[in-house]
């Protein structure tokens, strides 16, 4: 009897699990067993691995095959096991020396030809070995890039598995001739940050405004008006506005858009906030993540620390878009399957846009609107109350005027994006000790006892709040809005008059200042 032993990795959302990958070679009649909870790709690795010997040059074993993936309890899923598989066999037949394999994890799934192609998940797997301690990890070249970003792990990328098995024998690495596997193809969920600029947008004072201030504090945002007023073109810039990513935030945004197959096999760690902007048909597993099997990250796990997008919001089916409603909250979402339970950071800014009717006319002054008052109810019914409560400003877009005042030269996005630079250090300055970096994250009641506005602006919103015109929860949104304006404004603490701005711009009510001779609706008179 002949036994031997190999490593390789379990993804559970982005959580890394070693799995040990046992074979043994025993007296029977010639068969191949796999155990340890393998689904049916996984299942299927038994003749991907012989034929792949088979024509790698080496000797399949006529013999009695047992395959353990331990641990036992954990379910499996996935082809990249199959190197691993592979090996294991082969050192149990002698082919290769274990003391080879130590502290040495193996990815990758294989051909019927012994070529290695690319896998999903390559960069949180190459996490979990590195933070498991090993010493090296054995990876399709086409994950090799991604692979290297992770540091403190020797990283060795091969073609096929006679590279791997001269690699473990420690002889000279042939040359493959076989062409080359093709690389994934990006996923169309992935929507690039359109090169733009905010300087292309004239007028819209109180849009640019939105969108700075949803930019420092990272706050959701809610853009409705009539169509071709500007919406989208005010989200798309929005992108342009946050600064890189931190060197951690890098590496966890790798990781899950590694897992959702969205990096190419020139991968770099994606340094800039992602632009998710699915259609307004997408499913509700799309967005939040699922599958069968395993779950895999959806849409609002790949916008973590950017930005999601949903154009024409009201057309979205009302149950996909208050899935939102936990993860807007939590800043993650758990995906339970029969299989598994999986957990994915979703941090992300919500930025929704609609009209305000199905024919895009009603409020408007560009025609009549012919929709019926039980078509505009509903309509409106369909972004529900919940969600709209989670929203911090809300803004009306409606058309530019076409006259420019002369020598009016609208912002770039270079110039606004240094003031939300600047807002986003003081927040980091102020929360530095704490597990928050940005006002849009920090909870109520921290926020009333660490950092309180001064007595006048927290009387006018406690009036607010008594007069049924905030929620419990809109008030606290309204006082971190409040702190953004403040930290925009380069003031120590929020006054009157950003609490008085975050208030409007959380209600969507004309912006004026709190010394303004026109009453403010729903302010206590």
């Amino acid at each position: 009897m002949a036994l031997a032993r190999t490593w390789s990795v379990a993804l559970v959302g982005l959580e890394g699990h070693l799995v040990e990958v046992e074979a043994d070679i025993s007296q029977g009649l010639p068969k191949t067993t796999l155990i340890g909870l393998p689904d049916a790709s996984l299942t299927e690795a038994r003749d991907r691995v012989r034929a792949a010997v088979v024509n790698s040059g080496e000797r399949f074993p006529d013999r009695k095959v047992t395959i353990g993936l331990s641990p036992a309890t954990l379910p499996k899923a996935g082809s990249h096991y199959d190197v691993a598989i592979a090996v294991s066999l082969l050192t149990a037949a002698g082919v290769v020396e274990p003391r080879s394999l130590r502290q040495t994890a193996i990815i990758g799934e294989l051909g019927l030809d012994g070529r290695i192609r690319e896998v999903r998940g390559a960069l949180a797997m190459t996490l979990a070995a590195a933070r498991a301690s090993f010493e090296r990890i054995v990876i399709p070249d086409l994950n090799e890039n991604e692979a290297r970003l992770v540091p403190g792990i020797e990283v060795f990328g091969v073609r096929s598995l006679r590279q791997v098995l001269a690699l473990l024998r420690g002889s000279e690495i042939p040359d493959e001739d076989a062409p080359r596997a093709e690389p994934r193809l990006l996923s169309d969920s992935l929507t690039r940050v359109p090169d733009v600029d905010l300087d292309e947008v004239i007028g819209h004072r109180e849009g640019r405004l939105a969108i700075e201030t949803s930019a420092a504090g990272g706050h959701h945002l809610f853009l409705h008006g009539p169509p071709g007023s500007g919406k989208t073109m005010l989200a798309e810039r929005l992108g342009g506005l946050l600064p890189d990513l931190s060197t951690d935030d890098s590496l966890e945004v790798s990781a899950v858009h590694s897992l959702a197959g969205l990096l190419t096999s020139d991968a770099e760690l994606v340094v800039r906030p992602p632009f998710i902007a699915p259609h307004h048909t997408a499913s509700l597993a799309s967005l939040v993540g699922g599958g069968s099997g395993m779950p895999r990250p959806g849409a609002i796990s790949c916008a973590h620390r950017g930005i999601l997008f949903i154009d024409e919001a009201p057309e979205m089916h009302p149950l996909t878009l208050d899935t939102l409603r936990q993860p807007l909250e939590s800043g993650h979402i758990e995906v339970h399957r029969a299989a598994a339970v999986a957990k994915f950071p979703a941090r992300f800014m919500l930025v929704l846009a609609a009209n305000p009717c199905p024919c895009g006319l009603s409020g408007t002054r560009q025609g009549d609107c012919t929709c019926t008052p039980q078509m505009l109810m509903r309509y409106r019914q369909r972004i529900s109350g919940p969600i709209k409560d989670r929203l911090d400003i809300q803004r009306q877009i409606l058309p530019a005027a076409r006259t420019i005042v002369d020598g009016e030269e609208p912002e770039s996005t270079a110039v606004v994006a240094a003031r939300v630079q600047a807002a986003r250090d003081r927040q980091s300055h102020r929360y530095q000790d704490t597990p928050w970096i940005l006002n849009s994250e920090v909870p109520g009641p921290v926020l009333r006892r660490d950092h309180p506005l001064d007595a006048v602006a927290q009387r006018l919103l406690e009036d607010l709040y008594s007069a049924g015109q905030l929620t419990a929860r809109g008030l606290d949104r309204v006082v971190r809005v409040a702190w953004t304006l403040a930290d925009l404004d380069g003031i120590p603490q929020p006054t009157i008059a950003q609490a008085h701005q975050a208030y409007q711009l959380r209600t969507g009510h004309p912006l004026t200042t709190p010394s303004d001779t026109r009453p403010l609706k729903g302010l206590p008179q």
